[in-house]
């Protein structure tokens, strides 16, 4: 009980901390910013879109994270669609976790790791099952060959529900 109780304490700390600790991106440079393979870039005003679901990684990366939807994701979410259709962008916030320094059972949000992004375009990404995938550190693409791994990882794991992992927290 007392680790869903921090769990669920660390998934509220991340909702309220997400604005503040997430890493900034200047728009500007969005477009100079494509990931490899994909092109995707990340999206304006995305730190304003509406939280999915919180998760928690273990080892080895040991972080928090937080999933975000556009308004398409959100409401295919909500309605339970699948496929999501196109136009849907999921954006993925990770952060080290840390001991709250207020609260010692509770993990908040650390320094932040990577921004993922996946955006759905069934024509543009068709042979990646319709998905087209970013991956940013300090708001810069990751190398190719990181990139690569994004789909088979999503194949192999999450075909039956539209190569999506995060399911929509109530």
């Amino acid at each position: 009980m007392m680790r869903l109780t921090s769990l669920a304490l660390s998934a509220a700390a991340m909702a309220s901390l997400m604005l503040v600790v997430a890493p900034q991106v200047d728009s500007r440079t969005n477009t100079q910013n494509r990931s490899p393979i994909y092109g995707v870039t990340i999206p304006d005003g995305y730190r304003q879109w509406q939280l999915i679901a919180p998760a928690l990684e273990a080892e080895p990366l040991d972080e928090l994270r937080a999933v975000l939807g556009n308004a398409a994701a959100v409401d295919a979410y909500r309605k339970g669609t699948l496929p999501f259709p196109d136009g849907s962008v999921l954006v993925k916030l990770a952060w080290k976790q840390k001991p709250s320094p207020e609260f010692e059972p509770a993990t908040v949000p650390g320094a932040a790791t990577t921004v993922q992004i996946m955006v759905k375009d069934s024509k543009k990404y068709a042979a990646t099952g319709g998905w087209g995938f970013g991956r940013f550190i300090d708001g810069k693409p990751v190398d190719e060959a990181q990139h690569q791994t994004c789909f088979a990882c999503h194949q192999a794991r999450v075909k039956g529900h539209d190569f999506v992992f995060t399911r929509w927290a109530p």
